[in-house]
């Protein structure tokens, strides 16, 4: 995402830096979002005690909605500012293109011929290996969808394995214990699984072209590191939870409805390829995407509900992130340049949890001058850190949007999540610091 800063005629001055009323209110406000993510189960609760308003609360309960929300305080409040003019060119001035792209890449990755195709293969993968019941199918969505990132993008990968996750293991009578280890093996594994590619993962497409990062530079500093950490998180997790998987018959589950003749799954795999290819381009993704929309209605009998409503409330919360994120530059690049190398890792994988892991890298790009070791690792921990919290990588809301009906009040706890994230984020940290 691109950040900007605007200017504003109410400053204030600290250590010789001008630092503009917008810029503090911005920083309050964001302050204010991240303990809002963390307070949604309580909004929840309200809805229940307080009824007459239940509508209000049920809205501020949801987590995907919070940085939308706050963002709209922050322009109300630059309106007053800075004025409309100024209010109305900051909002024309943020990148949207993020937001666009989830959206679209979602709703097909969500799509009944898609994920047939897939869960087909991950049952097949799955089944070829001596385990009981379900341990096997755990095994390979935890470990092969999430690398499978690194083609498809990662947004699309966690739209798959949550919703393979969700059908296929969470609703059948999985322990919340096994749920919240799930989603922060989830959540690392897609945050480094996207690695190998320069295209796929948000923190790394905003260095690549201008740290020169190829293919080639990524699978031998990147790649290879991330695949072993994805596949220690997978065993570790199957492992510990052995018994319950066991208990799981993924194989005699019914089929959803129709099988989906192979020429529409083919039709349905190159409109999310071609969505993958103009994801710089949302006149293109907006094109594609309502051709879609035509050939889902002509064959309705292959499809399941589109998830318009999770992709829009998940896109909402990365627009919001992206207005917020925009006043967040003047406190976060000094911050970051004041590192070491050694440093920065750490700085990287901590300040990850509080916002966008893009955003930090992304700044990390405007500094001239960087070592090659101050490079490597500011992506890396950018990407290590990405499963603590919801708002630390892109794809963490559809995850969240995806599976959160399979937790207690419709709520992932976001302490909960962070606990049940932290083991694979240090397997993440050993096998990019210490490999």
């Amino acid at each position: 995402m691109v950040l900007l800063v605007a200017s504003s005629p109410v400053t204030l001055q600290r250590n010789s830096v001008t630092i503009t009323a917008t810029q503090w209110t911005g920083a309050a406000l964001f302050g204010i979002a991240i303990i809002h993510t963390f307070a949604t189960k309580l909004f929840e609760r309200l809805a229940h005690y307080r009824p007459t308003h239940a509508g209000l609360w049920h809205l501020l309960g949801e987590v995907e909605v919070v940085f939308g929300f706050w963002a709209m305080v922050l322009v109300v409040a630059m309106f007053f500012i800075d004025g409309a003019d100024t209010a109305i060119a900051y909002v024309k001035s943020r990148n949207f293109t993020e937001p666009v792209f989830v959206f679209a890449i979602m709703v097909i990755a969500a799509t009944r011929p898609i994920l047939q195709a897939a869960t087909g293969a991950i049952r097949a993968l799955g089944s070829s290996m001596p385990l009981p019941g379900a341990m096997g199918f755990y095994f390979v969505v935890l470990a092969t969808v999430p690398l499978l990132g690194s083609f498809i993008t990662e947004p699309a990968a966690m739209t798959m394995a949550a919703l393979i996750l969700s059908r296929r293991v969470f609703s059948q009578s999985a322990s919340m214990r096994m749920k919240y280890a799930t989603l922060g093996v989830l959540f690392v594994n897609i945050s480094i699984g996207g690695t190998l590619t320069p295209f796929a993962a948000p923190p790394v497409l905003m260095v690549a072209g201008t740290w020169q990062w190829d293919t080639g530079f990524m699978l031998a500093n990147f790649g290879w590191k991330a695949a072993i950490a994805v596949l220690i998180n997978s065993i570790g997790a199957t492992m510990i939870f052995c018994k319950e998987l066991a208990q799981i018959e993924v194989s005699n589950e019914k089929k959803n409805g129709h099988t989906t003749p192979w020429p529409l799954t083919i039709a349905h795999v190159i409109f999310l390829m071609a969505v993958v290819i103009f994801s710089h381009h949302p006149k293109f993704i907006l094109g594609l995407f309502l051709f879609f929309l035509g050939l889902s209605h002509a064959y309705e009998k292959y499809q399941d509900r589109l998830i318009l409503r999770e992709a829009l409330l998940v896109s909402f919360f990365l627009a919001g992130l992206v207005v917020l994120g925009g006043q967040q530059r003047w406190w976060l690049q000094p911050v970051l340049t004041s590192m070491t190398s050694e440093q920065v890792f750490y700085g990287a994988v901590a300040l990850t949890a509080f916002t966008d892991n893009a955003a930090l890298t992304y700044l990390g790009a405007l500094v001239p001058g960087l070592s090659d070791e101050f490079k490597y690792a500011l992506v890396a921990g950018a990407v290590t850190g990405g499963g603590l919290t919801i708002i630390a990588n892109a794809p963490n809301p559809a995850g969240i949007a995806i599976l959160r009906n399979h937790f207690d009040d419709n709520t992932v706890n976001p302490m909960s999540l962070l606990a049940a994230a932290i083991l694979p984020t240090l397997v993440a940290v050993f096998a990019f610091k210490f490999l």
